[in-house]
């Protein structure tokens, strides 16, 4: 696919362009139309960019995260927001700590808007999940007033806060321009990645192939997301020692040697230097200790910080 070809708006653009440099000066609300129509043309640039990077395998999971936490970016722009932090980051621990400092950097700029999006969509799916059981009885109360499936999805969009709203008012819209029910309520379980979501949308589908009270199903449904929710609360009171030990766990050597790293610099330079700096080479390599010392600690623990998450995530 050439992603530089010329279309429609470039000519105008460049038909504006040559009219304006010959003999005609613009006025303030021309020159507005000329700024949009640059906007125009990089947006549709951008557009076809991200679109080419995703149809060759490159940036589909990206897209997907993107569409999970909501977030109104394009492939490219998320990436370049990756490499402005990373090189941000770098530029400040760079100017604190030195090399070191500025590695730390890098990797935290690097990883920042991936650990930003994570947090989005979890809090996102869970405002969701706490939603559903409401979005249900809205749904039910449309349906039993006489609405059809499509009539009642646009009840919720209208009444439901954010983000049920959100997704109902895209899955009606969808259906609206001619998208198959199917097909618009498996792109909002792409979005929303909840498996009480999925079993309504089955539940759906099936009423939509063989019949049925779909009220009363959805009704039962209900219900039964509502008893998991509280189950999920018990478990969660339950478990809450454990969660915050491995927490401590996770967190409490790296805060306590960066503290020391503030504190007395030369003594944790130790670790990451030569003899040169009061450190020690491994026996026959020209590595300082420190770095293979850093890595058995921090894998030993990851296992540890797996093994207590493994145990409190109880499945209901």
């Amino acid at each position: 696919m050439n992603l530089f070809r010329r279309d429609t708006i470039d000519e105008r653009i460049d038909q504006l362009e040559a009219f304006i440099e010959s003999e005609w000066q613009p006025g303030p609300a021309d020159a507005e139309n000329r700024a949009a129509e640059r906007s125009k043309a990089r947006d549709e640039f951008r557009r076809r960019l991200d679109n080419e990077l995703v149809r060759r395998g490159m940036a589909a999971s990206i897209r997907s995260q993107l569409r999970r936490a909501d977030l109104k970016l394009t492939v490219v722009e998320y990436l370049a927001i990756h490499a402005v932090l990373a090189v941000v980051f770098g530029l400040v621990g760079l100017a604190l700590r030195g090399v070191i400092g500025g590695g730390l950097g890098v990797i935290a700029g690097f990883f920042a808007p991936r650990i930003y999006v994570t947090m989005r969509q979890r809090k996102r799916l869970k405002d969701f999940n706490d939603q559903l059981a409401d979005i249900l009885n809205l749904w039910v109360n449309a349906l039993r007033a006489g609405y059809s499936v499509p009539q009642a999805m646009e009840a919720v969009a209208n009444e439901a806060p954010a983000p049920a709203s959100t997704e109902f008012r895209r899955v009606v819209a969808e259906i609206s321009i001619g998208v198959p029910m199917e097909t618009a309520l498996n792109n909002m379980l792409s979005r929303i990645n909840s498996e009480d979501l999925d079993l309504v949308f089955t539940a759906v589908n099936i009423q939509r192939e063989v019949g049925g009270n779909l009220a009363e199903i959805l009704d039962t449904i209900s219900e039964t997301i509502r008893e998991r929710v509280r189950i999920k609360g018990e478990i969660r009171t339950l478990t809450a020692q454990g969660r915050i030990t491995g927490m401590l766990i996770g967190f409490l050597p790296i805060g306590l040697a960066v503290l020391l790293l503030v504190i007395n610099p030369s003594y944790m330079g130790q670790l990451f230097y030569g003899p040169e700096k009061g450190g020690a080479y491994i026996p026959g390599l020209p590595i300082p200790c420190g770095w293979p010392m850093i890595a058995v600690g921090l894998t030993m623990m990851s296992i540890g910080l797996a093994v207590i998450t493994r145990i409190v995530d109880i499945e209901v």
